[in-house]
């Protein structure tokens, strides 16, 4: 998996092998504040990729001729369009994915890299189309957490975290061997193994306090994957031991919404004669998909498992309490002001 953190830190060394002088490898280090290790495995990446980077015994240091940089690729209007669009969406500040604004700068860079008859053609495409992604939460200062993740995955080095955890309702601090980055419902996720829990758990990166990139290496279960972690989730709580089959019932206003969408792995439409359709799913566990079923209000009934129905009348319950205690407190303010004029 590639590292932004260790891509831009590549294109800065670029940029200053480019210059004519010759840097050797403290020099370089000191400038990316990274270890002359590093710095050595960079060139090395560097020269694999098929740029000249040159070395100069005499002098103990590196450089790269004028004009050398990443070798041009050939791509057709369609695939040219599709980067821009999906480089444009996913760097936007506010609707993009965080942390890879950078992307907006690729987009520029491959429109300006077509032919004058094409440029406003394809630029007048990309306005006419638009990918609306939904709002993801706000990572500005967790940036430097999320790169030093990149950089433990990509090493194979476990991360120390100070973390503010929700589940144990205070800081905790852990050693994690960082397994996955995933960026799911809104969000960045940290899916690895703690050295506090004895097991793998998922950390938001956004929810980081502190974190330092160690010299310990880990290696990651060979039969580790995504979907055996997470299981029948509806989203990304695994209760285990608690899979349960779940049958929905929507009425006809939202029903045809419902069913155009690709919620769950296992999900099923059933459809009935009066045009509700019952939403058949089997999960690893009712609180996760709960608040998904109360998103619908009246317009869905949860038929089985009872436990969830009974989760969802009793949050029900409260609901109307909580309202209907605000609007007695609402006429009695009403009936207490004093009378105008």
């Amino acid at each position: 998996m590639s590292s932004i953190g260790k891509i831009r830190r590549l294109l800065h060394l670029l940029e200053r092998l480019q210059s004519g002088r010759i840097y050797n490898a403290k020099e370089l280090a000191d400038f990316c504040n990274v270890s002359r290790r590093t710095i050595f495995r960079d060139m090395k990446t560097l020269q694999d990729s098929g740029i000249p980077v040159l070395y100069d015994s005499s002098k103990s240091g590196y450089w790269i001729t004028t004009g050398a940089y990443l070798p041009p690729t050939d791509l057709t209007l369609a695939e040219t369009l599709s980067l821009m669009l999906l480089a444009q969406e996913m760097g936007s500040k506010q609707r993009g994915i965080p942390f890879h604004g950078i992307a907006r700068d690729a987009a520029l860079k491959l429109q300006s890299n077509l032919p004058n008859h094409l440029r406003q053609y394809v630029g007048e495409l990309s306005e006419g189309i638009q990918i609306d992604a939904e709002p993801h939460a706000d990572l500005e200062d967790h940036q430097l957490h999320y790169e030093r993740t990149l950089e433990a995955l990509t090493s194979r080095k476990k991360i120390r975290l100070r973390y503010n955890s929700l589940y144990e309702r205070k800081v905790i601090r852990t050693l994690v061997s960082p397994y996955r980055l995933l960026f799911q419902r809104r969000s960045w996720y940290i899916i690895g193994r703690s050295s506090l829990h004895r097991a793998v758990r998922t950390f938001h990166v956004g929810r980081i306090q502190d974190s330092e990139l160690t010299e310990d290496d880990f290696t990651p279960p060979p039969r580790f994957s995504l979907q055996r972690y997470l299981g029948n989730a509806w989203n990304m709580v695994r209760e285990r031991g608690d899979r349960c089959e779940v049958v929905i019932r929507f009425q006809p206003l939202v029903a045809n919404n419902v069913a155009e969408v690709a919620w769950h792995k296992t999900q099923r439409s059933i459809w009935n004669s009066d045009g509700t359709m019952d939403f058949e799913v089997t999960v690893d566990g009712v609180n996760e998909i709960s608040w998904w079923i109360m998103g619908y209000g009246d317009q869905a009934e949860v038929l089985r498992p009872q436990k969830l129905v009974d989760l969802i009348a009793r949050r029900v319950e409260r609901m109307a309490e909580t309202y209907q205690i605000g609007h007695t407190k609402k006429k009695a303010s009403r009936k207490r002001k004093p009378p105008k004029g």
